[in-house]
């Protein structure tokens, strides 16, 4: 029978170190973002030479379908905010950027 063998991927300083942890795949603790009764969970992950976010969230819709369908609708519009803020144009976040003050000198 022939056996599989795979260079083992060494751990990254960011990740669990635990059964998170694959053959080929790092994956940090999951930090969680709490928001009224809705959620998010984030996790760091590596696989190969690309690193990723992981994004879970959890978020209560209204037991009416105009107003759920309203939120979901919402959703999508925001999550494409965010994609295009952080993916494309990272600085675009509000409070990043250019820092001038930092550069400049005490008088």
């Amino acid at each position: 029978m022939a056996r599989i063998q795979r260079d083992e991927t060494p751990h990254t300083a960011w990740c669990a170190r635990d059964h998170r942890c694959g053959l080929d795949e790092h994956r940090s603790a999951a930090k969680v973002v709490a928001g009224g009764t809705g959620r998010a969970v984030v996790t760091r992950v590596r696989a190969g030479d690309v690193e990723y976010a992981e994004v879970h969230l959890r978020i209560p819709l209204s037991r009416r379908e105009d107003t759920a369908r309203t939120q979901l609708a919402t959703l999508l519009r925001l999550l494409g905010q965010l994609l295009d803020a952080v993916i494309a144009r990272p600085y675009a976040v509000p409070g990043r950027g250019e820092r001038p003050a930092i550069s400049r000198r005490a008088a």
